[in-house]
């Protein structure tokens, strides 16, 4: 295994936030970005070497892409597959189209995490009305009556979802989600969502930050927090179920893994193929960040240490808590990041701001 060169250049397929934040973490280590999406112009454009603006399936694009290039990894999981399928003839793309594939698909994933040997919410594939009622036969009882239906793709912050109990019109449900394929989920009532953020490198080398306490409003992350104040035996465990993953996985890049916890019991609730928002606190709050530790892991580069700064909280700014700039510029350890969004609209990420505290009493 030979480390990419200083010189080299990362194609990453996405120019949002986190593409933004990959090619700033890149450059230190002397790698300039090529950014391609079909996003016009991308956040991420401002901060990179290259933009390609066009859309994922022009494969004469995605050729040229791939010759100027030394390596292709991703920003978010919603790439086609298909796009990432022919790269990889092409070009090493990291992560790989099975990470990808995987977790694109809510059905697909649970399936995975159980063979994996990782619990997960009980659920049933709805393709139908009729399947929807027998979904809810079959789950219902074993989770209170209550249940989420979600589309199988595509659905973030609480977009493609309905809460469903014992009075819901099941009909008006399915067809809320236009009846594209679904999943029915047992609702679980958690003590609390953590996230695990582990990295795996091109030579198996893996390394996770400490599980991550997050926070939700109106479906939205609101506030990550590490320590996340489990006990030692529950922390491993979380790890340990990361772990399992990215390594069934095969995976090469930092692997996101969504958990429940239920008393000393963790359930996956999602994964993510790429650098993730309950992360961002990585970047003051970590020996090495987690856009860091990706391009390290995908450039054959030896994995950084993971270890806190101190205590740390992550709060995004949505929507119009942007105009809170001046304020949180005022406060005294404050670190601000804005993605450069040109507009602001509700429930959209328009940036946010890290608090690192004294970690010397952090167990």
């Amino acid at each position: 295994m030979t480390p990419l060169p200083p010189g080299g250049c990362i194609g990453i397929l996405g120019g949002g936030q986190l593409g933004r934040m990959l090619s700033m973490a890149a450059a230190p280590l002397g790698y300039r970005c090529h950014i391609f999406g079909p996003e016009d112009p991308p956040p991420a454009g401002q901060v990179a070497d290259r933009v390609t603006i066009a859309d994922y399936l022009d494969r004469d694009a995605l050729r040229s892409f791939a010759e100027s290039v030394d390596i292709v990894t991703l920003e978010f999981e919603n790439v086609p597959a298909g796009a990432l399928e022919f790269l990889s003839h092409l070009v090493p793309v990291h992560p790989g189209v099975k990470a990808l594939a995987t977790t694109q698909d809510r059905l697909v994933e649970k399936d995975f995490a159980n063979n994996v040997g990782a619990p997960t919410a009980p659920y049933a594939a709805v393709d139908s009305l009729d399947d929807l009622r027998a979904a809810i036969a079959k789950i219902g009882p074993e989770t209170g009556s209550r249940a989420v239906l979600k589309t199988r793709r595509m659905g973030y912050d609480g977009k493609g979802q309905v809460m469903l109990d014992q009075e819901s019109d099941l009909a008006q449900a399915w067809n809320a989600l236009a009846g594209a394929p679904s999943i029915l989920e047992g609702y679980i009532p958690f003590d609390g969502e953590v996230s695990v953020i582990v990295a795996r490198g091109l030579d198996g080398s893996v390394s996770a930050y400490p599980p991550i306490a997050n926070r939700h409003k109106n479906h939205i992350l609101d506030t990550s927090t590490v320590p996340a104040g489990l006990n030692a035996i529950q922390a491993n465990r979380a790890i340990a179920t990361a772990t399992d993953l990215a390594i069934a996985l095969d995976y090469v890049g930092v692997l996101a893994v969504e958990l429940f916890v239920t008393g000393d019991t963790f359930l996956v609730n999602e994964m993510a193929p790429r650098v993730h928002n309950s992360g961002h606190w990585s970047i003051e709050g970590a020996v090495t960040s987690q856009f860091e530790q990706h391009i390290r892991a995908i450039c054959g580069l030896p994995l950084g240490s993971m270890a806190l700064r101190g205590q740390v909280e992550m709060r995004n700014l949505i929507g119009d808590d942007v105009d809170q700039v001046p304020e949180i510029l005022a406060e005294p350890g404050a670190h601000l990041h804005l993605y450069g969004k040109a507009e602001v609209r509700a429930g959209r990420k328009m940036g946010h701001v890290t608090y690192v505290k004294d970690g010397s009493d952090i167990t």
